[in-house]
């Protein structure tokens, strides 16, 4: 189906004639490049900007200057780009946001990912925030900055600039417009002596030449939060490159990209099956690693002897080095890479004697886990402790080895597909004659590149009384979402472990909501002048300081009367205004497994039944304050299906929807909790709030069918408890389990839970926690 400009008449309202005279030269080629959820990013960004009231010429540069952008590393980042201007827009001039938009482009080629381009973004709204006069020269020298330096290096030499010239905006534009002595020192301190962007054609070249098939890279970088330093790693079959190497003694840069992509694509064509880590410890996993990269290295010195001088080349550890496991590690590594390598330990000629002995075997790599769990064994014999996080390998080129260890399904086949991303699916609102008059496919699979949305429901001629989503429609599913999970036997995470179903709540009847509320009249009445005292109080002044905004007239008084009587005045003579606001958001996460369905003990009623109650009184109470907050249930059915409920999100008033669909809840399956945590922990770390709260109701320990070990999933909560806690968000548990003392304080801390011993309690309890806890 084609795309023509005239369907986007409403988007395009806001430009001017000129910039959209532009639009439609260059529409053609637009099209080409962005699909048709990037055109709908485009079209609205275009229009935003012109709104800001900043001229045209910001449209223009858009309109110009994305579709480059997203030729270079995809339409995925046309939103963030606009966004970034939009937010932008209230720190600088319009002419700034210019250059910005017609930057990008450089940004884009040199960056050459999507993920990197938005850490630029992100460091753009911090350098103007730090210092405003010299985003403009740093723009204007982009190009040179790029050609010099790896993203992480632009932020030191930005921020260094900076901090040195915080208040003198000469300096600041001398600085950053590369005219002072001291900008070049800094320059050429962090200067780096080859970038990835310089090289990933030769290098895509090189290893074409050797496998006679495309191998996917991306560049990684060290200086930012979910960066794996300046190690190579692979994940999703995609090989991940440090975005710049120093030359390593005497190997230049370039030989080490070489070295370290042969490795990379040495385990992508060599690697068959993953290697199980079950009851493995630390120590026998990274002897293993050692013999998985000697065996891949080998296998491809069979085929290609060159990759010998130069993957021998980069190990440069000796017989000297005897102080650290690591140090045994790097020795056996150059050992088994290096015929020529002498060294007398015994450890390291026994790893060397076994490894030749299987020289037939290698396309097993069960052998990598026979010597290296035989290895391990013998070296704890020299009584040496064993440090994950420093004993690590020191060649430059060597990956982290993430790639063949058993955390997740391995799929061959997949590899050799690696990078290839199918089409986003597209929802597109439209009206009722466009659906009726042009709709080409009626009943389209899951596969479809557009569903067509109704704002309202449509009925069929025929007066069934139901809709046409209700006869023949289909829930639709949120795609799935993968979080890790901590395996405290390995000490590990397993990577992308457990998987998060989002699930649309049903509704249920609201008069059962009405019936809670009458029911609890009076503890709602009671509840009426606490919520009122925690109300924001407006400007409070705070009297009896030292440093304050303005003198206390009373206070400076009576210091005075002090004086002239002799005595030593109290000097705290000060005062200081201030704003009492409360800045906090809430999610409620409940626990919805089969266990809720119980009867409470002499009672006609459910533990879900007071769970709801419980929940409508909180969301009366918190509504009532004004805080954001969000209701939200989880239940799993093993990892694959841990089953998320979203019955309230911030962004949503309080109205009737939200009550049927606590109305509507029911209790099922079991309780994966520390994988609902995190997903819950993604929704609180969107919010803007000073203070995040957490509060997680529960009826039991977290248990799930595909877990035996009671410990395993316990630990898991806890390592997303403190996982919660460093992104700045605060868990409280509430727990309606009489022996829940025995585990509930090791998973959420001494101060952080609570035991409702008497669970028909629990709904007055609750809004009185919510009050203690936001006070």
């Amino acid at each position: 189906m084609s795309v023509n400009l005239a369907d986007y008449e409403e988007q395009l309202e806001s430009l001017e004639a000129e910039s959209r005279s532009l639009l439609e030269n260059t529409w053609q080629d637009a099209v080409r490049v962005f699909s048709p959820r990037g055109i709908d990013n485009y079209l609205k960004g275009a229009s935003a900007l012109q709104r800001l009231g900043r001229g045209r010429e910001l449209a223009d540069a858009w309109i110009n200057s994305v579709p480059r952008v997203a030729r270079e590393i995809g339409d995925d980042v046309v939103s963030d780009l606009a966004t970034s201007c939009l937010k932008l827009a209230s720190k600088t001039s319009g002419s700034v946001i210019e250059m910005i938009i017609v930057t990008s482009v450089t940004a884009a080629n040199r960056l050459s990912d999507p993920d990197l381009f938005r850490s630029y973004l992100q460091f753009l709204n911090t350098l103007i925030a730090q210092a405003p006069r010299g985003i403009r020269p740093m723009l204007d020298n982009l190009d040179v900055l790029f050609n010099q330096l790896t993203l992480g290096g632009l932020r030191r030499w930005a921020m260094w600039g900076a901090h040195a010239h915080r208040t003198n905006y000469e300096a600041q534009i001398q600085y950053f417009g590369l005219r002072s002595t001291e900008s070049q020192a800094v320059l050429q301190q962090e200067r780096k002596g080859t970038l990835f962007v310089d090289i990933q054609r030769r290098i895509n070249i090189y290893l074409r030449a050797l496998w006679g098939r495309d191998f996917y890279m991306r560049p990684t970088s060290g200086d930012f939060e979910n960066r794996e330093g300046y190690r190579p790693f692979i994940e999703d079959y995609m090989i991940h490159l440090p975005d710049a190497y120093d030359a390593h003694n005497d190997v230049p840069a370039s030989e080490i990209y070489r070295a370290a992509a042969a490795h990379a694509a040495a385990h992508l064509v060599e690697t068959k099956h993953p290697i199980s880590a079950e009851s493995l410890n630390p120590l026998q996993m990274a002897v293993i690693s050692v013999i998985e990269d000697a065996r891949v290295e080998a296998l491809s010195i069979r085929r290609f002897p060159g990759l010998r001088r130069i993957w021998s080349s980069l190990h440069t550890a000796t017989p000297e080095l005897n102080t650290t496991i690591g140090d045994y590690l790097n020795r056996l590594a150059h050992a088994l890479i290096d015929p020529g390598y002498r060294d007398t330990d015994e450890w390291v000629i026994q790893g060397r004697l076994l490894f030749y002995r299987v020289q037939d075997r290698l396309n097993d790599n069960q052998i990598c886990w026979d010597i290296g769990v035989q290895l391990a064994h013998e070296i704890m014999a020299k009584k040496i402790p064993f440090h994950p996080r420093t004993d690590v390998l020191i060649a430059p080129y060597l990956d982290d080895n993430r790639y063949f260890w058993e955390f997740e399904e391995f799929d061959f086949e997949r590899s050799i597909a690696a990078g290839y991303e199918p089409p986003q699916q597209v929802r597109k609102h439209v009206s009722v004659m466009e659906f009726i008059n042009e709709l080409d496919v009626e009943f389209a699979g899951d596969d479809a590149q557009e569903i067509w949305v109704l704002g309202t429901e449509l009925f069929p001629y025929e007066d069934y009384g139901v809709s046409y989503n209700t006869l023949e429609g289909k829930e639709p599913v949120a795609s799935p979402i993968h979080y890790s999970e901590w395996d405290y036997q390995i000490q590990l995470e397993r990577p992308s472990w457990a998987t998060v179903q989002e699930k649309r709540a049903k509704p249920g009847d609201i008069q059962v909501i009405d019936d809670i509320a009458s029911h609890y009249k009076k503890e709602i009445h009671r509840m009426k002048f606490l919520l009122d005292a925690m109300q924001p109080q407006g400007v409070q002044r705070i009297r009896k300081l030292e440093d304050g905004d303005e003198i206390d007239i009373n206070a400076a008084i009576s210091s005075f009367i002090d004086i002239r009587m002799g005595l030593y005045p109290d000097p705290r003579v000060m005062m200081r205004a201030v704003r009492k606001v409360r800045d906090i958001s809430v999610l409620v996460l409940l626990d919805l497994s089969e266990s809720t369905n119980d009867k409470v003990g002499g009672y006609d009623y459910t533990v879900l039944d007071l769970t709801r109650q419980a929940t409508v009184l909180l969301a009366d109470a918190i509504n009532r304050v004004g805080d954001p907050f969000a209701i939200h249930g989880f239940c799993s059915d093993g990892r694959h299906d841990v089953q998320y409920y979203r019955f309230k999100d911030f962004d949503q008033p309080y109205d009737d929807i939200p009550k049927m669909r606590i109305a509507g809840m029911e209790g099922q399956l079991s309780t994966r909790m520390g994988t609902a945590i995190r997903h819950a922990n993604h929704f609180l770390k969107m919010q803007h709030s000073a203070k995040k709260l957490l509060l997680v109701i529960t009826d039991g320990a977290p248990a799930d069918v595909d877990v035996r070990d009671p410990q395993y999933l316990r630990y898991d909560t806890k390592k997303a408890v403190e996982e919660a806690t460093r992104s700045g968000v605060s868990t409280f548990c509430m727990s309606l389990d009489p022996h829940a003392d025995q585990y509930v304080s090791r998973i959420f801390g001494m101060r952080n839970y609570m035991v409702v011993d008497h669970v028909m309690r629990l709904p007055e309890k609750l809004p009185l926690l919510y009050a203690g806890l936001t006070r």
